[in-house]
């Protein structure tokens, strides 16, 4: 590679693989300046004037970089003892670390579902500290004794302010998640989580809870509908799902005890559905030693087992599938992971579009992400071999992720 100079890079000799065929190219070649994808072709590149950063990249794949939609870049512990001594800057200088190594791994976009906020976002956007594009919805909304509600049962004081750094806040009843979700959306969130049904990490309610309201579902969609934002559900039963989708939530996280109206659901919305394979199967490996409680551990076989065979299901259906991981404290290295589980029942074609041009449409930024289409950010990695042929080449940078490009930069 020539030395970077300006803010243009040309990749010559490459094979580019566009999702939205699922194939690769003969060899080409990609231009890039100011951050933008400005041209592709096939053949011979055209000769790079003088201050242009070449790569030759003779026999490798060129791809979009890779999304996962589903992070928390907040919690870098997964103990609760722990993390409740961390100061705000201590916290956030720990999950801007965490997103680097996101970077590292081949992800130049990320959704943040709960903690995240406009001053990492802005910092990573600024260059301050290396990472990917960070697409953020605050604090996540719990109802009391919800998912998001950690207060020992000892506490009898309801939660106060909210300043703190955390993963989500809690709001009763629609006056409430209303007010919730506009000072949400005036700090900057590009989407609303609510959380309605219990979850691994909380130690206080079941897996098939049901939480919140239809009232106060239809307020947080309303709300986010005015703002031109969406709302996405944490839910497992159908319990939950359903009735999140009947009132206008556009995606679901988990859904891993989904049945078939959920399917006809999130068919007849076109939702989206967040599958997150890979945390469950790392709880259970790693979750006592990390120091998640036994309350949590108990829980987990309740997904675990199901959540393959939901992915199944609404694969065969058509649903709209999105990347996600899900991953907790040191559990984060294990982020490609989710790729080896899917591709139990999925073929690599519908795997790349998921952390790609479906995960774009998620985001409401297709077009701008998840593509080598001519305008899009420069989010590009460089690897050896093909991935739609072994999907395996993605989960094992090491060995495989030559470049990756964030914005045109190479990292």
């Amino acid at each position: 590679m020539t030395s970077p100079t300006t803010g243009r890079l040309l990749i010559t000799d490459a094979h580019l693989l566009h999702p939205e065929q699922g194939e690769l190219t003969d060899t080409s070649w990609i231009e890039v300046a100011d951050g933008r994808i400005t041209a592709t072709g096939t053949g011979r590149a055209p000769a790079a004037p003088d201050g242009v950063t070449v790569i030759d990249a003779t026999g490798a794949t060129v791809m979009p970089g890779l999304v996962d939609a589903h992070v928390h870049i907040l919690v870098t512990s997964l103990n609760p003892i722990e993390r409740a001594s961390w100061t705000p800057g201590y916290t956030t200088v720990r999950a801007l670390q965490e997103a680097g190594r996101m970077l590292r791994r081949g992800f130049t976009t990320v959704r943040d579902v709960g903690g995240a906020d406009h001053g990492m976002a802005r910092a990573l956007d600024e260059g301050l500290m290396p990472g990917p594009r960070l697409v953020f919805g605050g604090k996540a909304l719990s109802q009391t004794g919800g998912h998001g509600d950690l207060r020992p049962l000892s506490e009898d004081r309801v939660p106060c302010c909210q300043h703190q750094p955390d993963f989500a806040r809690v709001a009763d009843g629609p006056d409430a998640v209303r007010t919730a979700a506009r000072d949400e959306f005036r700090k900057g969130a590009r989407h609303l989580k609510m959380l309605l049904s219990g979850g691994v990490a909380s130690p206080h309610d079941e897996v098939s809870a049901v939480q919140y309201t239809d009232e106060e579902i239809r307020a947080a969609v309303a709300e986010a509908d005015n703002h031109n934002r969406y709302v996405t559900v944490h839910a497992y039963h159908p319990r939950g799902i359903n009735r999140a989708l009947r009132a206008g939530a556009r995606c679901v996280e988990h859904g891993n005890l989904l049945d078939d109206e959920t399917i006809e659901l999130l068919l007849t919305h076109d939702a989206f559905l967040v599958p997150t394979l890979i945390t469950y199967e790392q709880l259970a490996e790693t979750g006592r030693r990390h120091g998640l409680g036994e309350a949590s551990y108990r829980k987990i076989d309740d997904v675990r087992q199901a959540g393959l065979g939901a992915l199944e299901k609404a694969h065969k259906a058509g649903v709209n599938l999105v990347y996600g991981s899900d991953l907790l404290g040191p559990m984060h290295a294990h982020q490609l992971d989710e790729f080896t589980l899917r591709a139990q029942v999925q073929p690599p074609a519908d795997l790349i579009r998921s952390a790609t041009t479906t995960a774009a449409r998620l985001l409401r930024m297709e077009g701008l992400i998840g593509t080598l289409a001519t305008g899009a950010h420069a989010d590009l990695l460089v690897v050896d071999g093909d991935p739609l042929k072994d999907i395996s080449i993605l989960t094992r940078p090491q060995e495989h992720l030559k470049y990756v490009i964030k914005a045109g930069t190479p990292v």
